[in-house]
């Protein structure tokens, strides 16, 4: 692979707008699903309330399920399969000023009136989880805080290790990755919890650094003694750097593969969130932070000795792709 991709001169900034136009309708249907929906799904973890997860011995009627919740005085209960035909989740949301003790009880009379229903031995609860309203107000906070503080440092370090038009450049990236994950959990209706919480940072981090990734080949080419539009040192720095792209995003994608094949139910979501972030990753350091840079590096260019930089064609309008007919990169 790594020999095949060997020496590719692939203009990807060329089709800036049309993948803008792909992930602005992609992001536009998961804002109306997200409308549609009242939100995201937020697992109890966020939303407090109890979750149990249900193994009968045979399939169960969903509506005996449902008769059973609601005969113990919780009718707004959440009922879902979960798995196989004998697995259901049973999510009864707490009262916002319930207490742990009040969680816990509500979880014991669930569980009383699906055994008088379906018998002692016919229904097993192999998960339950119990959280209050409070810890999961604070759940909710500490993550918003967790991704907030990724980015702000993310920013810092480019900015440090680069200079501030690539900390920009990649935040931008990354707010991209932020919108578009959540779009999908969205359209997916994927359970939000703190393991998926957990699956964003890790995205925001890969994601971070296949761009650093790029960004470090464009300031070795800019470095180089012959002048060269950043235009074309992007499209190369791009091309330098794809076969190692490739091929990490490959092993990657196997190993998250497996997961959301074989790890079950509990850590699907996870594995969805990061084999998505794979792709959105890949695809926001190509098309959303090297144009963005570009246009960055148009609106202020760097002086050389009372020159332009490399980059500053017009700082009228977005990357654009030049009239005239143009080398291909490394054919000079």
């Amino acid at each position: 692979m790594l020999r095949i991709l060997h020496g590719t001169k692939i203009d990807f900034i060329k089709s800036w707008r049309i993948a803008l136009g792909v992930t602005a309708a992609f992001i536009a249907v998961g804002l109306i699903a997200l409308v549609l929906h009242g939100g995201l799904n937020r697992s109890v973890e966020f939303t407090g309330g109890t979750l149990m997860q249900l193994e009968f011995t045979q399939p169960p009627n969903v509506a005996d399920i449902r008769g059973a919740v609601d005969a113990a005085g919780y009718p707004n209960s959440e009922i879902q399969q979960f798995g196989t035909a004998r697995e259901y989740t049973v999510r009864a949301a707490g009262h916002a000023t319930a207490s742990s003790a009040q969680v816990q009880s509500a979880a014991t009379e669930i569980k009383a009136a699906l055994q008088r229903k379906f018998g002692a031995n016919n229904v097993r609860v192999s998960r339950q989880e119990i959280v209050s309203s409070r810890v999961g107000d604070e759940f909710s906070r500490n993550a918003m805080i967790a991704i907030l503080i990724s980015l702000g440092i993310t920013l810092v370090y480019l900015a440090f290790r680069f200079e501030w038009r690539f900390g920009v450049a990649a935040v931008i990236a990354t707010a991209h990755d932020l919108l578009s994950t959540l779009a999908f959990l969205a359209i997916m209706r994927l359970e939000v919890s703190l393991t998926v919480v957990a699956a964003l940072l890790t995205v925001i981090g890969y994601s971070m650094n296949d761009t650093i990734i790029i960004f470090d080949r464009v300031r070795e080419n800019l470095k180089k003694a012959r002048p060269e539009p950043l235009y074309d040192v992007l499209n190369r720095s791009i091309n330098e750097t794809l076969p190692r792209s490739i091929l990490t995003h490959v092993t990657v994608a196997a190993a998250t593969l497996s997961l959301l094949l074989f790890a079950g139910e509990v850590i699907r979501p996870f594995s969805w969130i990061m084999l998505f972030g794979i792709v959105t990753g890949t695809f926001s350091s190509i098309y959303i932070a090297a144009p963005v840079l570009l246009w960055v590096e148009q609106r202020w260019p760097r002086s050389h000795g009372g020159k332009q930089g490399p980059g500053a064609r017009s700082a009228s309008a977005p990357p654009p792709r030049p009239s005239s007919p143009r080398t291909p990169v490394g054919a000079r």
